[in-house]
């Protein structure tokens, strides 16, 4: 089983808002440049996240946009739905050799799977994430692009 690309990359911009949204509103621009997404496919998402309750944007300077909830009351599977992007596996066709008495009960156990896929996934939250050890591990470095800038700047003005 695999979880879409718009899937995937929802997940990676709404905990990307989880992690950075202490400092402020979060820009697309600044999601689009940490996490390598297209700015066109950034905006998509989001107003389906918008419409779907888990984002808030924010006009004017100093804009951009937050959680609509704590990270804690938002789980992947949230996301997911939000998209319209569910990962329902009875959309797998059944081979043509398969009889029609087989079809219904291989649909149902599709189904079952499917919900305790879901209920699995609404067990994660991105507050969960936002709070791995990992990622604060790396919250914690220094932006290593603004301490080029810092040395950059520093040697500019010594000459």
């Amino acid at each position: 089983m695999k979880l879409s690309t718009k899937g995937r990359f929802a997940i990676t911009a709404m905990m990307d808002i989880a992690i950075h949204e202490r400092s402020g509103p979060v820009t697309l621009i600044g999601i689009s440049e940490r996490q390598g997404i297209s700015m066109s496919y950034l905006e998509q998402m989001f107003a389906k996240l918008r419409k779907g309750g888990l984002v808030e944007g924010i006009r004017g300077p100093g804009g951009g946009y937050r959680l609509a909830r704590r990270p804690d009351k938002i789980s992947v599977a949230n996301i997911i739905d939000a998209l319209g992007d569910t990962m329902n596996l009875n959309r797998l066709k059944q081979h043509p050799s398969d009889s029609e008495e087989e079809l219904p009960l291989t649909e149902r156990l599709w189904q079952e799977f499917d919900q305790k896929l879901h209920d699995f996934l609404d067990g994660i939250t991105l507050d969960e994430f936002a709070n791995h050890p990992e990622v604060q591990k790396v919250m914690g470095k220094p932006d290593l692009r603004q301490h080029r800038a810092r040395h950059h700047f520093i040697f500019d003005n010594a000459a």
